[in-house]
């Protein structure tokens, strides 16, 4: 019994390294630097998304207890693998969210942009959902594989990611981007080690990711203090954004 105890308690521990990774992600987290990051930046700036807030494509909610809102209402579009998950308050189909104007203080959306069609119809609807001068924190990848197939329809550069949200009616307050140093490389070699192992047996997935993951994650975490950064080289866009107030 003990030993099943241990055992349970082990497997629940990895999993919580899925989000907010620390040492023991290091060791058997394949997406450890993306993941690090973005915990890191919302971690920092989940200050600023206050009042009534809406997560647009919240999945499990990871980043819920990162921001001070009052209220947390987490979306997802009506999917059949999002209603099995459970963990979205708010269900919506096609274009429109089913809320009234102006019906939130801020929003997240995080590693959603990539998977939308049509971008600028879903900024749109976050604009119009928003009090004026609400914020919206919005993360998208620039450098990453395609995933979720066959939903995966853009990549954004900053320069791009700042046009198409001006031009929804946004005002930029600070943008970002995540690691652009060794560590983007070293996360595209996890990335691809891992599509290439990985099995449906779990132990023996720890143990892979011990042998082949590892050591990419304490190689990058070692080097990328001493070799030189790239601007130009990046995972991830971070862009911190407050609804622009009508001029009346």
């Amino acid at each position: 019994m003990w030993m099943n105890r241990i055992v349970w308690r082990l497997w629940r521990a990895i999993d919580r390294q899925a989000f907010a990774p620390g040492c023991l992600g290091v060791m058997v987290n394949p997406f450890y630097f993306a993941r690090a990051a973005l915990y890191g930046v919302l971690k920092q700036k989940g200050s600023e998304l206050t009042g009534r807030l809406l997560d647009i494509g919240c999945g499990c909610k990871p980043y819920q207890k990162l921001v001070v809102a009052s209220e947390y209402i987490g979306m997802e579009y009506d999917t059949e693998s999002a209603r099995l998950n459970g963990a979205a308050d708010v269900y919506y189909k096609n274009a429109g969210f089913p809320f009234p104007d102006e019906s939130f203080d801020s929003a997240l959306c995080t590693q959603v942009l990539e998977h939308v069609f049509d971008a600028r119809t879903l900024l749109f609807e976050i604009c119009r959902v928003l009090k004026p001068n609400g914020r919206l924190l919005i993360t998208t990848p620039f450098i990453w594989d395609e995933h979720e197939q066959p939903h995966d329809y853009m990549r954004y550069t900053s320069y791009g990611l700042k046009r198409l949200l001006a031009d929804s009616g946004f005002e930029i307050l600070e943008q970002k981007k995540t690691l652009p140093d060794l560590r983007v490389i070293c996360q595209l070699v996890c990335a691809y080690i891992y599509k290439r192992l990985h099995v449906a047996n779990r132990v023996v997935n720890v143990i892979l990711m011990l042998m082949f993951i590892f050591p990419v994650n304490i190689a990058g975490l070692l080097l990328y203090r001493v070799l030189p950064t790239n601007d130009d080289l990046y995972l991830d866009n971070v862009v911190l954004v407050r609804k622009k107030a009508v001029k009346t």
